[in-house]
């Protein structure tokens, strides 16, 4: 079986951030986008490529098996793609230090079987794997020489508030039969990974349990879009004071605050408010910045001396552009 590069396919380094890799996939998936290319077999067969790639080097615990596997893949081949004799070829040289151990199935893993709709190479390593079972357990127990195997890792998604993850929050929920608190602290952010040792899965035969990973998901907000540490609010603003300056009250995450306009501003012009953002994850009185996007606003109902006023004042302005020619 040929080995798939899904770094080479992303156009990324091997130690590309996970904003490099967000951002390298969605400009290749919008390229190869079927929608884009109707009937052109070639771009179907590439976006496919594309996700595949995504799906694993997107997920943290996929990439890190990836990258243990890609390290390892000569010696796979050695063993003539078979699994048990792999497995048995112990740690590898050069790797001594690193040790990664992953036990439980595909499924419990990863949330899906061998019908990925990814190719032979994806569900070998991350699908149903040799028949059935799972290549990480061996290799995992091979390589901590000494420790006995644990349960499987569980993977959820919590979704949160922009405002908890403003202000930081306390959840708690039941899981097999446990209550289980969670800490969310301020400036938590979306696609966060917790880890809760030792509340995922029992080990086998009675052995200790695997972690529980909670990923957080962000709910849009219907005030505030965030952007990293900043935060962005609309502010609507007045004809006259647009042309003439003033100020307005925007809201803030505490509170509504007053914002000086100088004259002359343009809808979509922005003015920043510093300090008034997000918090900054794990820093203590550290805050983004609040964006003020302007929306100038203009009058929908005009009484006849406000028109007559309105053209006085475009005649003298078509007066002044004609001196000043």
């Amino acid at each position: 079986m040929k080995y798939k590069d899904y770094y080479q396919i992303l156009g990324v380094a091997k130690d590309a951030s996970p904003q490099e890799i967000k951002k390298a996939f969605r400009k290749l998936a919008a390229k190869y986008h079927p929608d884009k290319n109707p009937g052109n077999k070639a771009a179907e067969e590439k976006f496919k490529e594309i996700n595949e790639a995504n799906e694993v080097l997107s997920d943290a615990d996929k990439r890190k098996k990836y990258d243990t596997l890609g390290s390892n893949w000569e010696y796979y081949q050695q063993a003539g793609d078979d699994w048990e004799k792999y497995a048995q070829q112990g740690p590898r040289s050069g790797g001594g230090n690193r040790t990664y151990y992953y036990s439980g199935s595909p499924e419990d893993v990863f949330g899906r079987g061998g019908q990925s709709g990814f190719s032979s190479f994806f569900d070998l390593f991350f699908g149903d794997g040799a028949q059935g079972s799972d290549p990480f357990a061996h290799y995992g127990e091979r390589t901590r020489t000494g420790q006995a195997p644990r349960g499987s890792d569980v993977e959820a998604t919590m979704s949160i508030t922009l405002r908890e993850a403003y202000q930081g929050s306390r959840r708690t929920f039941e899981f097999q039969g446990e209550k289980i608190r969670i800490a969310i602290k301020p400036g938590s952010y979306e696609g966060l990974k917790l880890r809760l040792k030792g509340k995922g899965h029992p080990g086998p035969r009675g052995q200790a349990r695997g972690d529980l990973y909670i990923t957080l998901n962000i709910t849009p907000d219907h005030q505030f879009i965030r952007e990293g540490d900043d935060l962005i609010v609309n502010g609507k603003v007045d004809l006259y004071t647009a042309v003439l300056g003033g100020s307005i009250e925007v809201s803030t995450m505490t509170g509504k605050v007053k914002v000086n306009v100088p004259k002359g501003m343009q809808s979509g012009k922005t003015l920043r408010l510093k300090g008034k953002g997000m918090p900054v994850y794990g820093k203590s009185d550290v805050f983004g910045d609040m964006m003020v996007r302007l929306d100038v606003e203009l009058p929908r109902q005009l009484s006849s001396q406000e028109e007559e006023l309105f053209r006085k004042l475009k005649a003298l302005h078509n007066k002044e552009a004609v001196f000043q020619n």
